[in-house]
């Protein structure tokens, strides 16, 4: 069985995705030959747009597969009218995020992005998403979309995607680690997000300002990924904590381990996220002892109780001090994001589609 992988904008979360699901699929199927082409995660609208010319000269396309597993960034339409071969191969569209939801609606070439997205799910044979949330807001989004096309519009399109979508998370891998039994010192709290505007700087900064007027004894890690520009309020958060003597670690932590290790020397995850799909940051510090609070919207309520979710920055810190007023509570049970659970829903789609 030879399995093509495309991930034309390998953001980190990608590339786990991709490296996951091929070290799985390589478990179960012994006969699995797997090839991964991976683009850089730069120039986002270029990528987004020109994937399908870059990834149409690659020499590996010249090749015959049974199955095309691709990220939505995938231009499939095109890259299937450039590669004819690949016009007759069944194709998995893995949904990470959509374009229909982001925070700046109306940012430059966000119609063509949220067509292409479109297109290349009317393009697969099998289409996932990562969430419930994910998943319902492209088809909101695609309706809403084609609504506004003056005429020519085919009945049903939205509804052929719904026939072929499927929710189906990133799976995680459960690490045996327990929950805290006691906390002692001051509460140790990780934003563990990019550094990225989509990612709340603005909330973070009011819930750090909030927090260190409220006299709370805590300590805060900013550990998300780094890019060349810094939002200003994120760079602000790092001097007001450090000038408090409030600052855990600030930076990102390349390695991968060492960034596991130090998400279980925290009591509480702490998202400011405007846009998340799925929120395998938070979903990993969970499975790693960390309590979360995390805004009441977006992806957060399948997997996070309602304790736990806050509507405002003044609530995100009053239930910081509800959490340290009380005893640790129980982990919060996260293990239909196994990968015992979602793997076999993988093995399902591939066989339905080749037949193997």
């Amino acid at each position: 069985m030879k399995i093509l992988v495309l991930s034309p904008y390998d953001a980190v979360s990608h590339s786990l995705w991709r490296h996951d699901l091929a070290d799985y699929l390589a478990q179960q199927l012994p006969d699995l030959e797997m090839t991964q082409i991976a683009l850089p995660p730069r120039y986002f609208s270029w990528r987004f747009r020109g994937n399908s010319l870059s990834l149409s000269r690659h020499p590996a396309l010249v090749q015959t597969y049974d199955l095309v597993i691709a990220t939505s960034m995938t231009d499939l339409a095109a890259l299937r009218g450039l590669c004819p071969p690949l016009a007759c191969v069944p194709v998995i569209v893995y949904y990470h995020e959509n374009q229909f939801v982001y925070p700046d609606s109306h940012s430059q070439g966000q119609l063509e992005r949220q067509l292409t997205s479109l297109y290349t799910a009317l393009s697969a044979d099998r289409v996932l998403f990562n969430s419930v949330y994910n998943r319902d807001t492209f088809l909101a989004g695609a309706d809403h979309l084609l609504g506004k096309m003056p005429d020519e519009v085919p009945a049903g399109t939205v509804d052929s995607i719904r026939a072929r979508a499927e929710v189906v998370p990133v799976a995680l891998s459960q690490p045996d680690v327990q929950a805290q039994s006691e906390r002692q010192g001051p509460l140790r709290i990780a934003w563990n997000h990019r550094w990225e505007a989509d990612k709340g700087p603005g909330l973070l900064a009011e819930i750090v300002e909030r927090l260190l007027a409220s006299g709370l004894d805590f300590s805060m890690s900013l550990m998300g990924q780094q890019f060349r520009q810094v939002p200003v309020e994120i760079s602000e958060c790092l001097v007001a904590l450090e000038a408090a003597g409030r600052l855990g670690h600030g930076g990102h932590i390349d390695d991968r381990e060492r960034y596991l290790q130090a998400l279980i020397e925290h009591d509480v995850v702490l998202s400011t996220a405007q846009h998340e799909f799925q929120g395998l940051a938070v979903q990993e510090a969970m499975l790693r002892g960390c309590v979360p609070v995390v805004p009441d919207n977006l992806s957060y309520p399948e997997y996070v109780p309602a304790e736990y979710r806050y509507k405002s920055g003044s609530e995100a810190v009053e239930l910081l001090r509800k959490i340290v007023a009380e005893p640790v509570p129980a982990a919060i049970d996260l293990s239909r994001y196994s990968w015992d659970v979602i793997g076999p829903v993988w093995l399902d789609s591939i066989t339905e589609l080749i037949g193997t």
